[in-house]
């Protein structure tokens, strides 16, 4: 099978990598991914994702990665772990204020009590939230109420 992403280091970035390797005062992460980088390097040994994920005792996927981002992003990206996205909280002080309210005001007419699901739909219906699902709603509950009496 054709690799999408092959990896060809520069005499320079081969040079700089064998340093990093050798001095081993990088974090332990980092010497994996150069190790790998210089062992995946199609102008030096070659060898397939197995072979390197055998030798570095990591997972297929994770070579696979690391020559990804070197290609995508260059070599300083193809050394660094991941970067987290993070989602931005829904729920702050005020809208949980809110929700509580709700929880203690009186339920819609058909309804003997609030629903989990209810609470969402009328919080985005009387536009507390954009948008928040039933799971939001009780952990909020459950933080703020530990009973309703």
């Amino acid at each position: 099978m054709k690799k999408r992403y092959v990896v060809r280091l520069a005499q320079e970035e081969r040079e700089w990598l064998k340093e990093l390797v050798s001095k081993g005062k990088a974090a332990a992460y980092k010497i994996k991914h150069a190790n790998i980088l210089l062992m995946v390097d199609a102008d030096g040994p070659g060898w397939t994702d197995q072979q390197a994920a055998e030798a570095f005792s990591c997972h297929m996927n994770t070579v696979a990665r690391i020559r990804q981002r070197f290609v995508e992003e260059g070599l300083e990206a193809a050394l660094e772990r991941k970067k987290r996205r993070y989602k931005p909280r829904v729920v702050d002080g005020e809208v949980e204020a809110r929700l509580i309210a709700l929880w203690y005001s009186a339920p819609p007419k058909g309804h003997a009590r609030w629903t989990l699901r209810l609470l969402a739909d009328q919080a985005v219906e009387r536009e507390i939230v954009p948008a928040i699902s039933h799971e939001t709603v009780r952990q909020v509950l459950k933080k703020t109420i530990s009973s309703r009496i």
